[in-house]
Formats: structure tokens, sequence, C-alpha cells
């Protein structure tokens, strides 16, 4: 994708997962989790300059996206991949690394913290599904029509995840960036897989631990892009009030995707963090 690819693997019960690491071996640890319908290529500049700064990041596609593994009957549920999570960081021989997740991922690193016992030195938690309601009216309409959209010629595929992966920028999308961003699900397999994370995906699994947040006790920020259309920055709000001593940061001119919509600014706030003593 773009010259970003994952050279390591990791068995887990869901499947084959792509993982790797960037920067300094003896550095601080710090790990990237995308959400959906996206992959680690959505951190390929925050991990750069991380590792740039001589942190030790590890970057991976969950499985069922990106290059990790897709095949009939996976479970790809929130619930699998915060699970999942906690092998991992088993598997990196992590105790407790700072963790930044975007979107699902926010989700997964939270069911894994308060369900599995992972445990973090920092949690950043950037436009999280994290709390009820959540859904767009697309993702809920495929959600409830899966066998439908299964059967959609792949051009026709192809344009609708196009367009809504589109609608997570404010900014907008380089055609380069679109493009990578399509990829994973735009053969057979992926068309399949696109389908199969939306049809189990259940607000449930944020139900289970959203009663759990006042017992969180790392230190934790919420960034939020102003203009986010899929999660309103309203969510932010509520999020942050409900974790002890979470701060918040807003950032502007920001859609969903803000990882790639402003890059450098959630970079110094993401920096900004992690060497904030306490």
């Amino acid at each position: 994708m773009a010259g970003w690819q994952l050279h390591r693997t990791y068995d887990s019960p869901s499947g084959t997962v792509r993982w790797d690491r960037l920067g300094p071996k003896d550095g601080e640890p710090v790990v990237l989790m995308h959400g959906t319908p996206f992959s680690s290529y959505v951190w390929q500049e925050i991990a750069r300059a991380l590792a740039a700064r001589r942190y030790q990041v590890f970057v991976w596609d969950m499985p069922g996206y990106g290059a990790s593994e897709k095949f009939s009957g996976q479970d790809v549920s929130l619930a699998a991949q915060g699970e999942l999570f906690g092998g991992l960081l088993q598997h990196w021989g992590l105790s407790r690394p700072s963790v930044v997740a975007h979107d699902f991922g926010g989700c997964v690193s939270l069911r894994a913290h308060l369900l599995h016992g992972a445990e973090y030195r920092r949690l950043a938690l950037v436009d999280p599904v994290a709390l009820a309601p959540w859904g767009s009216p697309f993702f809920r309409l495929v959600g409830e029509n899966t066998e439908v959209f299964e059967q959609l010629p792949p051009p026709l595929h192809r344009a609708l995840v196009r367009e809504y992966i589109a609608s997570a920028s404010h900014r907008g999308l380089r055609p380069g960036t679109a493009d990578a961003l399509l990829l994973p699900w735009s053969d057979e397999t992926g068309q399949a897989a696109f389908y199969r994370q939306i049809a189990q995906a259940d607000q449930r699994f944020t139900d289970e631990i959203q009663g759990l947040y006042p017992q969180i006790t790392v230190p934790v920020t919420v960034c939020w892009g102003e203009q986010d259309t899929w999660i309103p920055a309203a969510k932010a709000h509520e999020l942050a009030a409900l974790i002890p001593g979470a701060r918040l940061r807003l950032i502007p001119d920001a859609g969903h995707l803000v990882p790639l919509d402003a890059p450098a600014q959630l970079l110094a706030e993401l920096l900004g963090f992690l060497t904030t003593t306490g």
C-alpha cells in the first residue's frame, strides 16, 4: 500500500495478523491501533515520526483488515479483537506500553484493558467508538442488509466503499491515499471481508464496558476531529467526562480520519501526552 508494508506475523485465533515494529528496540513502546474500515496505513506518517523521535512503535492490522488474513466464517467482532490484543501484547513482550487507538481500535483497547487485564502506561483515544449510540446511517443500512450488499458487482462495491471512506475525511483524501485505503477491500476476498466486519459490529460490545470507564486509572487523553461527521465531537466531551482525569483535545479542521486529516496537529498532541509526567 503505497510503500507501507507489515513484515511480521502473529497467528491468532481469528487468523494471521500482520504487524511490524519501527524505531529503536530500546525505545519507549507505543502501540498504534486502527479502526474500521481502515488499517495501520492510517498511522504511517505518525508511526514514522514517532520512530524518528526514538519511540519503539508497534503497528498491526486487525484480522479481517488490511494485510491480515481474511476468510469466511472469521470472527472479527470487537469482542474477539479485544481478547486478541491482549495476546498480541504478550507476544510482543510488552507489559505497559502506551497505546494510541482510533475508531474501533478505541473499543478494542478499552475492552483489552477493562476485561482482559491489558495494562497500559498511557492511553490516547482518537475519535473512538466507545459510547452508545454509534454507527452511521450507512453503517446501519449495510449491517441490516449484508447479504444484499455482498452481491454487488465489484465495480459498484468499490465505488461505494471509496465514497464511504472519503466521507471520513474533512479535508479530502489524496488520490493515492484513497486508493491505499480501498485496496484491502477491492478483490473478492476483500469484498466479503468488508461486509463481514460490518455484520459483526454490535453496540453491545461497547455497552458491556461503558459503565466501567470511571474505573480507568491510567492517564487518558481524548483527541477528536472537530468536523467529525461519523461520531460528533459532542461524544468527545461525554467520554472525557466519564474517565477520571482524562484531558480533551479537539483538532480543528479535521474529520473522523484525524491521523490523515491533521497528522502534524495530532502528532503534537500525542508527543505532549507521551512526555507528560505523572
